[in-house]
Parts: C-alpha cells; structure tokens; sequence
C-alpha cells in the first residue's frame, strides 16, 4: 500500500506500533535504508524505510468527510481521519460511495430529525455530510430513475451500531413513501405491570442474559425501549393480544435457561435441582399455558418409538440440559419466524413492483477465542459479500477511470475466490459441530406445545404429517444456509449495491473512547481497507486541476505565468517536476502510490528555501531598525544634555542677579524701619505730656459739676419722698377690691391664651404638612416615567392624605369655634375689668385669619397640583422635555417668583408693629423692583445660552455661565424658585425632533460640563461633611431674599459684584438636587441619541462586511502570480472608519468629556463585534478562510482607528472585539461557540485548518458535560443598549482648575447685570 516513499530528515511519518496500531513521529536522522523517529509518545524509534508512511503536514484536523479526498490513501491516514471526525462527533465517513459509521454510544436526535431528512431529501450524493440518509435517498432516486433494483448492505460486528443505522435507513424510505410511524402514548407504570405479569426481574438474574456483562447502556432507557417496541408492534399490526403472548413466549425462554438438574433417584435420571429450578419450571409451564408435569417429562425423558414398542428413556443431567437449550432455541426460532412473517405481511409489498430497495443487515466477519459453527457460517456469509464488495469496488475504480479517459487495463485484481473455495471444500471437526448443524424439533417438545392452551403458542409448533416429520429431522441446517445465502447472492447480483460499514469504536460501548487496535482490526475484516487496497493498486492521489496548481504551483512559479488554462499548467508542472507514471485525466490529475510524497518533500524545500530568505530579511530590516532607533536615541540624549547644561548656566545666573536685588531690597527695608522706630518714640513722647496736662483740668472740671448735682438731688429726693407717702396711702384702698375681681378675671384669660398658642402651634404644623404634601407630590410626579403603573394609586393615597388634613383643619375649627363660644359665656359671666387690658384680641384675631388663609392657600395649590398631573397623564406626549420627570411648579408670576412670596410678603407686612410699618412698605417696594430685575436677568441669560456661544479654553461657555449665574443669584438654595424649570424647559427645545449629532454633541457637552459642576458644588442640606460657618442671621426663604441679603452685605451698593470661586460648595435645597437629576436624565438621552444614530448607520455597513468576494485561486494565481498577501479592504470598512472619524471629529470639535467619548467608542465596537461574530455563527458561507481573512483587514483598519484616536477618547474600544478577533484563534470563546465554529469552518483557499483533534476532542468532552445547562446552550451574543457610565465617571474626568480661565459670553458681559461674572 505504501509504495516507494521519500523519506528526509524533518519529514512526519507514521511508524508501526504495538499498542496503538500507528503512532506519529518526526524523522531525525536517515542512514541508509534506517531512519530514526522521533514519536509524539516521547519515545525514539528505529524502523525501516520501507515500513514508514508519510504525513499529510497539511491535513484538517477535523477530517475529511470523504478518504479519497485524502493526499495518501493508507492505514493510518485513515484511521486518523476517523478518529479524527469521532472526536467531533462526526460519526459518518465516506470512502467513495462507502458509508462508514462509528458507534458514538450516545443519543444523537438532531441528525435523524424531520428537518435532517428533509436536508437530505433530493440532494446529490456527496454534497452534503455523510449520513445514512444520503445513502437512502441516492438508492431511491436510482430505483425511481433508472427502474433498477437497489440494495443497502449493513454490516459490522455486534455493538457497532448495524441495527440503529438499518432503522434510520427504514425510517428515511418510510418517509420517501409517505408511511410515518403512529405515536403512543408513554405510560412507566405500564412497563411495571408487564414485568410483574411476566415474573421477570433484573436481567443478571437469568443464565441466557448474564453472560456477557453488557446488560445496561448509559445512553439507552430501557422503559422507553420497551414502549416504543410495543408502538412499533402497534404499526405493523400485530394486535395486543399477540403482543401479549410475544411477551409471554419471551418469557417462558427466559425461564426455561433458568432450570438446572440433578442426578435422580435412579441411575442417569435427571431432576430438577431445587426449589428454585422448580419456580422456573413451574413458570415456564403457567406461561406457555401447557402441563408442568408433562414439560418436566419433556426435558428429563425421552421417547424412543420402535416398530414393536415404545420405549422411556432418563436423561441424565447434561443431557437434560441440551434438551432446555434445544426448547429454547426452537421456540425462539418459531417466534422470530412468525414475527418476520407478520412484519413482511404488514409492509404488504406490491407483488407486480419491478424492482425493489433491500436493506442487508448481517453480522461483520467474527474472529473469537472459541469459534464455533455459528462463527463459520456468518465468516461463510461475509467472505462471500465480501467477494461482491471487491467486485464492486474494482467496478467503481474501472468506472472512474473510464469517466476521466485514463489507461487502466495493467491494474491487477487481488480477489478472495481461494479461500471461498477452501472455506467450501474442507470438513470441519470440532465440538458440537454437528449437533449444530442439525435441525429438529424433538417429538415430545413438538406435541407439549402443540397441546398448548395458548392459540398463539399452539399455532407455533403445528401438527406435522407423519412423512414430513421424518425428513424435518434430518434436514441440515448447513445445507439450507448455504441455499439462502446462494439466494441472496443472486438477489445481490440483481441489484445495485451501496454499503454501509458500521466500527464498534471500543469494547467497553462507552461513547469518547477510540481505540485504534479496535478499529483498525474492524477496517480490514471489514473489507475498508481492501477497498483501499484496490485503489492503491491503482492512483490512490486524486487531485483537481485548480487545487494541484494551487498547491505545487510554487515548484515551478514561471509556470503560471502567461494565459495557459490550468489543465495545460498542470501537465507542465508535472513535465517540470521530472514525475513518471501519473496520468491526465477530464477533470483530474491521477498520481501513483508515493510521488504525492514526493510532490510534497520537494514543496517543503522551496518553503524551507523561502523561509530562510524571508528571516534573513527580516532580521537585516530588525537590524536596521535597531541601529536608526539607536542613532535617534543618541542625538535625542545629547541634545538633552546639552539643554540642561545651559538651563543651569541660566539659572546660576538668575539666581545671582536675585541675589543682588534682594540684598538691596533688605539693607532699604532695615533703614525705613529705624526711621520710623524714631519717629514713632518722638511723638508718643509729645502725646504723653499733652496728655496729661488735659486729664488734670478734666479732673477739677468734674469735680465741680458733680458737687453741684448732688445738692440738686438730695433736694428732689425729700420732696419726692412725701409725695409718694401720700399717694400710696390712696391707692392701697382703691386697689384692695380690685386685686381680687381681677385675680379671677386673670386666670380666664390665661386660660384662653393657652388655647391661642395651641392654634398657632397647629397652624406651623399644618404648614409644614402642607410643604411635605407639596414636595411628595412633585417628586412622585418626576418619578411619573418609572412607576407609571402604580400613579393611580399614589394619587389615590395623596387625595386620600389631603382629605384627611382637610379633615383636621375642619375639626380644629370647629374646636375652635366651640372654645371660642365657651370663653363668650365666661367673659359674659364675669366682669370685665377694662384698666388691666392683658390680652390683644386683635392678635388672635390675626392669627386666626393667617390660619384661615392658610388652609384655603393649601387648598388651592393640592387641587391645582392635582388637575395639572392629570392634564398631563392624560396629553399626549410630543415634546422631548415631557420625556423627563419636571415636577408641577407652584404658581409663577411675572417676576419669575411663586406666588407663595408674594403671601409671605403680605404676612411679614401685616404682622408688622406700627411703629415699623413704614420702613417695610419701602422694602417691599424695593422688592419688586428686585424680582422684576431679576426675571430681565433670566430672560438674558436663557436668551443667550439658547445661541451656540462657542467654547472658552476647551469648555463650554454656556454651561459656565449658567453655572455662574446661578451659584452668584443664590439659587442651589432657594426654597422655591422657577430657573431650574425654564432651562430644563431649554434643554428639552433645544434637541427636540433634533437628528443633527452635530448639535446634539454641542448640548452634551454643555450638559455634561454643567451636571459636573453641580456634581461639584452641591451638597444636599443637613449633610454631615457641611463645613462649620460662622452664625448668620436667618436665611430668607424666598430668592429675592437671598439676593437682597447678597446686596446687604456687599461693601458698596453701587458695585455689586461679589468675589466667587469657580466651583464652591453649597447646601443645595430641594429644586437644586431635582434639577440636578432632570440634568442627569438629559445627559444620558443625548448620549443614547448619538449612539444609536450612529448605530442605525453602521448597520448596512456591518452586513455588508461579513461576507467577502469568494474568488478562484486559480484565476488570482495567474492574474497577479503568485501572492501571499491579504486582500484589500472594500469600501464598506473604509465608510465604517469615516462613521467613526466623523463622530470623533465631531466630539472633539464640542470638546464632549473624553469618559462620555469613550464610552460611546466602547458601545459601538460592542456593537460591531456582535453583529459580526452573531453572523458568523448564523451563517455557514461567513465561516469561511477567504471571509476570514477579509474580516481580518477590516479589523485591522479598526485597530489602527484606535491606535490614531489614542486611548483618551478610542479607550477599551479594541478589547470590545475580542470575540470576532479571536473567532479564527479560539481564545476567548465559549465550549458551545467554538463547537458551532469547528463544524461550521471550511478553508476555501488551503484546506488548512487551526484546531487540533485533541482540543476539539476536550472541547466535545466539555460540551457534552454541560450541555444540561441551558443558559450553556446559547452561542449568539447580545448587544448592550444601557448607558455605561454615570454621574461620578464625568466628575472624575473632569478638573475644577480647568474652569479658571472660562470665560463668560460676551453678550452677558454686555449687560451691567452680569458684571459679576467678570470677577
């Protein structure tokens, strides 16, 4: 087979080895006729020349699905292949026409599904992967088309799989015919049943099962083995009454090998041994509805009938036991017969059909340590199919042959007929032989079960006439054998054949287990590798035209220039080579046994010869390289030297000069200082003794003055004295009567004093209720988006709440008036006593009309806050500002303020004494001519930030000056106020219906710059990292107030800017912190615009991408000579990376925060590498070398994308493509996903692949061990829409001192209002 090889050092070879048929190695060393191996074992062996076969360097690692298509037909390339395709649960091969098919031991349902057939069904023989189903449906077409009879023939040694493949043959032509098996239904507790009815058990019970140890299989369950014999039986009309009495037949043999004897009473008499034997007996008997006696008798006796007398005669023991085994095999063999008969009767074969589809499934030729006449029948059987499949395959070859107009008539015929002859001519004389050969049915077996109750068991064995009786016992079970299979030969010869040859791939029956002495063993019993024998004798090398010039066109390159076809380049190749022997055919270059082995060294040498030039190029271009990297290096590094030397010359000198200055400066200073120290001592001096001469002359003056006003006093003091004597006297009379009344009338009054603070108190509370209530419902109405579903409700709950507070208000009044009525009584009652007034009744009622003002205001803006939320879940939603949560603002004026200022305004000034009311009625005043101002203000600033204002040092200016305004107005702490409305209200106009990422960049960049100033600034009230600040007075509520207070403190009322930090932290109030997340909310819409915008852009292109333009290799080679390099990008990746440059160009122009950059970059490239691996998995054509590699460069420009946009703005984007980079590599991807690419790849340009048999072999193991996860299961990605960064990633990319030199719009520094923002 092997033919003359040529054999160098560093060839891969295949050696002999005894413990796994054929091992790899690599040749190191040649002497003469010897070689010396290295293995892949480890091992270093020395073998003959001869006996070595060359190594396909090129081969897939995942196989051929057709061996002729292998570079050297032997042994063990064919082996190889096999065990290689097993690995990755291709059980199917073809060699030829020949299906060969290895066990897997497992359940593999998606191949013979519908679906599977109707793949199959009308496909060309060979077009799609091996699989009985194509074997199937080529021999209907032929039967259909040609009129001719087809036969399948399915051979194999048990285990091997000949009864599964013979059932998905039958299933495929059922399908072909239109017949589809009835389902059933499948009941466990039916199989229970029948077991007990049987009196069966476990199997290792019964003698004629445990003989082997293969009583269970991992993969096999069989319950619903069991039920679905008994549907099949359901088909093919056998009724259940006869299922029935199958069962119980089967049974009965089952018991029947469980009978053992005994030496009887008498001398060669047999018994049964125990009770145990006498169970089986008795069950044996009650199953076959016959005598036990009688059965006894039948197994321990037998009957001779002579002329005269009839005679009984004891068996002993052994003889008793052949006389069970003979029961049981003849009534195995009626039932199997009779079953055979039902299923033909049922299939109902049309008897006027001219031709026909057989299916032969025999056992494969049997070689055992005891071979017996069962062994020499079927080795009969198969030598002489085997003779038929030579023939066979030496008529395919001739064909071959003949289709490509080649010279075959010197091919020699090796052919079997010699040992047929011998096998047929010898007498064989072993043990048993010829009692096996016999086939009889004992008379007294024949009458007990004739007798049977059971009609099923009674029309088995029925009565015989007496004549063919007589001959039925002496027939030859040789002699009829031999006649059937003469029989089927002749069928055989009437018919087109197609085999099938089923490997048992290890004894143990376990799937993932390959042994190569096994296999092997079975490939030349079965009759493979004399196939393969056959077309060694002829040219085993088979090559097309396109794929020989592809892959020794290098041998010759001048060949392929010039316009010569491939079959003219060809024969020259070959001429140029120096090859003897080969022939041309049509289509195909036919090579002899060893030149592909030759074809292939003399290739590795011009590799090896190419290689060695390629490395010394590139080692000269490394050198070079180095050394320029080296120069530049050098001239950097002095050129740096050279600076520092004259930076430090520089700088002794400068620090010289300093010197100088600083000395001059000192010696100025020490002489100012004695000046002034001298001058300062002269005039304390003088002012001493001034002085003093004063305080003299102030001290006498005093003196004086306080003499006289101590006479003036004392004088007052004795007059004063009298007269209050006389007045007390007086009115301690008057004031008796009085005290008491007025004791009385006091602890009234202080009664309902009590009762007045108690009303105020409840008015602060109800206040403070109220503003709750009121900031509940604006937050539960931003939040209207996320809990659309529970809005009903809440607002049922606030309504609820109101009602419950209109509720306390109404009680508390009519408490009040019940109070107020009681105190009318008593102040009725009593006397009033009009001297002593202690309680302002125009206080209380002041407060009582604050209170009642109050409850009708809370009233007013509950009802109002609700009919506005239900305006708005009942509108229509069109603008972009109603896609974010803005909460129901209170009531605006005209100023811009809310109308509760104005009340609280009215209430300071009515609560005003009178002595101040006319300097609030001027504040007042003042006031609104503050908050008309400041509305202007707004209106400015909104009016100009509207305008694209540009940038300032690479930020944005309008943000800066919203910022701005808004930290120097005071309004991240204002209670209540309407700016944070009106630029949210900006925002949603300014990107609504806005497609243009050209302006939706420049609104992200000014939200993302203002969200992270306020990220900066605000800090929510009350929070423990506050810092300390000194007292102040108590803040106003409203922002007029705190503006006002900001005016108050200045220095000067004429210049009112204030001295403001760029970013300084303030206790934000509650519209602060909403704005703040409305804010948020249109960062992150903007951002999820662009994105998809872009997405929607790239996704024509990425469809576009994943297919490459499949182009003939032959034609390349001829059109451009021989070319190794990659082809050119389309047009299509060239707009992808303009998309990307476009978006980049456009982000830097709006100077957008380079966090926010990258994590669009990172989203889109996530977004290509899904769209490009999901189709490669989804599409077979995709997974392609030539695609591959047009993948390949077009990821390549997307790399040399990031490297130019650098890592501050392209990021993690490269590592987002690791799936569809590492797609051909197979590094990153999971055990489902690289499965699905190893059996989807195909290399249309080489035929080369870069999996290797063991990782596919440990990635099935993984796959198979996972495959009860069904999240596992899934091997397409997802694509990731969510917004990947959030408010702290733009804080941390962003600095405060960046802002220091912001300045503000020109328009606003314009306006005197604005001059703050100069500062």
């Amino acid at each position: 087979m092997a033919g003359a090889v040529h054999i160098n050092v560093g060839s891969l070879v295949w050696l002999e080895d005894p413990e796994v048929a054929w091992i790899d190695g690599e040749v190191i060393e040649v002497d003469g006729n010897n070689a010396k191996i290295s293995c892949s074992s480890g091992k270093t062996v020395v073998a003959n020349v001869a006996n070595l076969y060359p190594q396909d360097t090129e081969a897939s690692p995942c196989g051929v699905d057709d061996m002729t298509k292998l570079a050297y037909l032997h042994e063990p390339g064919v082996l190889q292949n096999l065990r290689s395709r097993y690995d990755m649960n291709e059980i199917y091969t073809y060699t030829g026409n020949i299906l060969i098919a290895v066990n897997p031991f497992r359940r593999l349902p998606h191949l013979y599904d519908s679906h599977m057939m109707e793949q199959y069904k009308g496909a060309t023989f060979g077009e799609l992967s091996p699989h009985p189903f194509a074997v199937a449906d080529a021999a209907y077409r032929l039967m259909t088309h040609e009129g001719k009879s087809q036969s399948i023939l399915v051979s194999g040694e048990s285990g091997a799989g000949k009864t599964e493949s013979t059932k998905m043959l039958m299933r495929y032509l059922a399908y072909m015919g239109g017949t589809s098996a009835a389902e059933g239904r499948t009941v466990e507790q039916q199989v229970l049943e029948d077991v007990e009815r049987y009196k069966v058990a476990n199997p290792r019970t019964f003698h004629y099962l445990n003989q082997s140890n293969c009583i269970e299989l991992d993969s096999m369950n069989d319950a619903e083995e069991y039920l679905a014999t008994r549907r099949a039986m359901e088909v093919v009309g056998i009724s259940p009454i006869e299922q029935d009495a199958i069962f119980r037949v089967v049974a009965s043999v089952l018991h029947l090998g469980n009978i053992e004897f005994t030496k009887g009473k008498e001398s060669d008499s047999s018994m049964p041994k125990d009770e145990k034997s006498l169970f089986h007996l008795r069950t044996a008997a009650e199953l076959l509805m016959c005598d036990v006696k009688a059965l006894e008798d039948s197994l321990c006796k037998r009957v001779i009938v002579t002329r005269d007398e009839t005679i009984t005669k004891s068996l002993d023991p052994n003889a008793a036991t052949l006389t069970r085994d003979a029961l049981a095999k003849v009534v195995y063999s009626r039932l199997f017969d009779w079953i055979v008969n039902k299923i033909n009767c049922s299939i109902g074969q049309d008897p006027n059909s001219k031709c026909l589809i057989g299916v032969l499934d025999i056992y494969g030729f049997e070689s055992f340590k005891t071979n017996s006449f069962e062994q020499f029948c079927i080795n009969l059987t198969n030598e002489k199919l085997q003779q038929h499949f030579n023939q066979h395959v030496f008529k395919m070859e001739q064909e071959e042959y003949t289709k490509e107009e080649i010279n075959w008539s010197y091919i020699e015929f090796i052919d079997n007929q010699d040992v047929l002859d011998l096998i047929e001519k010898v007498t064989y004389q072993t043990e048993l032989f010829l009692d096996k050969n016999k086939d009889y049915v004992v008379a007294e077996h024949q009458a007990l079960l004739c007798a049977s109750k059971c009609s099923f068991v009674s029309g088995l064995f029925p009565p015989s006439p007496e004549e063919s009786s007589k001959s039925s016992k002496f027939s030859s079970i040789g002699s009829r054998f031999k006649q059937q299979l003469q029989s089927l030969l002749e069928t055989l010869s009437s018919t087109e054949p197609h085999y099938i040859r089923c490997i048992k791939p290890n004894n143990l029956l376990k799937p993932s287990i390959f042994e190569n002495t096994n296999v092997l063993q079975q490939l030349r019993c079965g009759g493979v590798l004399e196939a393969i024998r056959i077309s060694c004798a002829g040219y085993p090398t088979r090559r097309t035209f396109d794929e020989f010039v592809d892959r020794f066109g290098l041998l010759s390159p001048d060949v392929l220039d010039g316009s010569c076809d491939e079959v003219t380049a060809s024969k020259r190749l070959l001429e140029k080579v120096g090859l003897q022997g080969y022939q041309i055919g049509k289509t195909k270059v036919f090579l002899r046994a060893g030149q592909m082995a030759e074809l292939d060294a003399r290739r590795t040498e011009v590799l090896g010869r190419a290689a060695a030039v390629i490395q010394r190029k590139v080692r000269s271009y490394m050198a070079r390289r180095s050394f320029i990297a080296l120069r530049r290096s050098t001239i950097k590094m002095q050129a740096l030297w050279r600076g520092r030397t004259a930076r430090k010359l520089y700088e002794s000198m400068r620090r010289e000069a300093a010197a100088i200055k600083i000395q001059k400066h000192v010696r100025r200073h020490i002489a100012v200082n004695a000046y002034k120290k001298m001058l300062s001592a002269a005039m304390a001096l003088q002012a001493g003794l001034r002085g003093m001469a004063s305080r003299n002359e102030l001290r006498f003056r005093r003196q004086t003055k306080a003499a006289i006003i101590i006479q003036a006093q004392c004088r007052k003091y004795l007059a004063s004295l009298h007269y209050k004597r006389l007045k007390k006297a007086a009115i301690s009379t008057q004031c008796a009567y009085r005290v008491r009344m007025a004791k009385k009338e006091l602890r009234k009054l202080k009664l309902a004093a009590r009762e007045t603070g108690a009303l105020q108190a409840a008015k602060n509370k109800l206040e403070k209720q109220v503003e709750e209530l009121t900031w509940r419902l604006q937050l539960e109405k931003r939040m209207r988006a996320d809990v659309e579903e529970a809005k009903a409700q809440e607002t049922a709950k606030l309504q609820a709440a109101l009602q419950d507070l209109q509720l306390q208000v109404k009680e508390s009044k009519a408490l009040l008036l019940k109070e107020r009525e009681a105190a009318k009584k008593l102040s009725e009652q009593a006397p009033v006593i009009k001297e002593v007034p202690v309680v302002d009744s125009a206080v209380v009622e002041k407060l009582t009309s604050e209170n009642e003002k109050l409850k009708k205001l809370s009233t007013m803006e509950s009802e109002d806050q609700i009919l506005r939320q239900q305006s708005l879940l009942n509108s229509p939603v069109k603008r972009m500002s109603e896609h974010l949560a803005i909460p129901a603002a209170p009531k605006i004026l005209e100023n811009g303020h809310h109308e509760t200022e104005s009340v609280n305004a009215k209430n300071e000034l009515q609560s005003t004494p009178p002595t101040n009311k006319m300097l609030t009625e001027s504040e007042s005043k003042l006031r609104r001519s503050q908050l008309d101002k400041q509305h202007e203000n707004v209106d400015a600033l909104i009016k100009c930030v509207q305008q694209n204002i540009g940038f300032s040092h690479g930020k944005p200016v309008a943000a800066f000056s919203i910022y701005k305004c808004l930290l120097y107005w005071k309004s991240f702490e204002a209670e209540r106020t309407s700016v944070f409305d009106r630029l949210i209200q900006m925002f949603g106009e300014a990107i609504e219906n806005e497609e243009s990422n050209e302006s939706l960049a420049y609104w992200l960049s000014n939200t993302s710059t203002l969200l992270f100033l306020l990220q900066k600034s605000l800090k929510p009230a009350g929070s423990a990292g506050a810092t300390p600040q000194r007292k102040k007075p108590p803040p106003a509520v409203s922002l007029f107030g705190r503006m006002t207070q900001g005016f108050r403190s200045s220095p000067s009322s004429a210049n009112l800017s204030v001295s403001l930090d760029v970013v300084r932290q303030v206790e934000a109030k509650y519209p602060a912190l909403l704005f703040k997340q409305q804010l948020t909310a249109y960062v992150e819409k903007i951002y999820g615009i662009i994105r998809d915008n872009l997405k929607k852009d790239l996704t024509s292109l990425l469809s576009l991408c994943i297919q490459a333009p499949r182009t003939s290799r032959g034609s390349m080679m001829r059109a451009s000579g021989r070319s190794f390099g990659h082809n050119t990008p389309s047009s299509h990746w060239q707009s992808i990376i303009d998309s990307l440059n476009g978006l980049l160009k456009l982000f830097q122009d709006n100077f957008v925060p380079p966090v926010l950059i990258q994590k669009t970059f990172t989203q889109i490239f996530s977004f290509i590498n899904v769209q490009l691996f999901n189709s490669l998995l989804l599409r077979r054509e995709c997974c392609s070398f030539g695609n591959g590699e047009y993948v390949k460069a077009g990821l390549a420009e997307l790399e040399l994308w990031c490297c130019q946009a650098k890592e501050e703005y392209a990021g993690a984007s490269w590592d987002e493509l690791k799936h569809i980079r590492q797609a051909v590599g197979f590094l990153v991807l999971s055990v489902q996903q690289l499965y699905r690419i190893c059996t989807l790849y195909w290399d249309d340009k080489y035929g080369t692949s870069s999996v290797s048999p063991s990782v596919i072999s440990s990635m099935r193991v993984l796959m198979t061990e996972d495959s009860t996860n069904p999240a596992s299961n899934a091997f397409l990605l997802d694509d990731n829409s969510s917004i990947p960064f959030s408010v702290d990633d733009i804080s941390n990319s962003l600095n405060e001192k960046d802002f220091s030199d912001v300045k503000p719009a020109e328009e606003l520094l314009e306006n005197p209002a604005f001059h703050f923002l100069q500062d």
